[in-house]
């Protein structure tokens, strides 16, 4: 008898009812730009909470604030560039960029402007932590909402599903060995790690994929992307 749950074998983003045709157009389906955009709203909220909860940054940021350990870079500039090379390892791995993959860049940052203020800072580690826990839980969320709209992945989101194509490993493990990679990366140049940087790293493969699995339970069958 198999402990394992099923989402944690989940392969492919489902193809949904607001799942764009293509993910290069420029007449996107209206429910696929709003579920895009509720999508990335959540995923952007789901990373201010975990900066809200104020014990530890997320992977990608460690690898940053490696970077500008041994360039001298701004932090903002180092996650520039890095996001840039990952685009460019899109190539390969032949991704196709949307309005999705530009839209990810300004909807998270403004919901981390805007939204940030507002969320509640704990002292009490238990809450800092669950904080930091809810915060991967809607990451998750919002990363299965926003890939089903077919609309074009963010830089790490295109990797992380080019990947698994090429490897046809489950997302869950290709998502989260991805995110320890970048720790250990961003921890050999001297980024900070913090528990919540752990719990993201574990957590939002398997989050990602249980958001699909459930979405894909209610909404339809799954389908392997095009």
């Amino acid at each position: 008898m198999k402990l394992t749950p099923k989402f944690l074998s989940v392969k492919a983003v489902p193809r949904l009812f607001w799942s764009s045709p293509k993910a290069l157009t420029i007449k996107p389906p209206l429910a696929s730009v709003l579920f895009l955009i509720v999508g990335l709203t959540f995923f952007g909220l789901g990373e201010a909470l975990l900066v809200a909860a104020g014990v530890g940054v997320s992977p990608w940021t460690v690898l940053a604030q490696g970077i500008t350990q041994i360039t001298g870079w701004s932090l903002g500039l180092a996650t520039f560039v890095t996001s840039f090379v990952v685009l460019f390892c899109w190539i390969p791995l032949r991704q196709m960029p949307g309005i999705g993959t530009i839209l990810n860049a300004v909807i998270i940052s403004l919901v981390l402007e805007f939204l940030l203020p507002f969320l509640p800072t704990f002292d009490h580690v238990m809450l800092k932590l669950g904080e930091a826990v809810l915060g991967v839980v809607v990451t998750g969320f919002g990363g299965g909402l926003y890939l089903i709209a077919n609309l074009g992945p963010g830089p790490r989101d295109g990797l992380m599903t080019g990947l698994q194509r090429v490897t046809d490993l489950p997302i869950a493990w290709v998502r989260s060995g991805l995110e320890v990679a970048v720790i250990a990366a961003g921890w050999a140049l001297g980024g900070t790690v913090g528990l919540g940087t752990v719990l993201f790293a574990l957590g939002i493969g398997p989050s990602v994929a249980a958001s699909m699995y459930a979405l894909n339970s209610v909404f339809g069958q799954s389908k392997a992307s095009a």
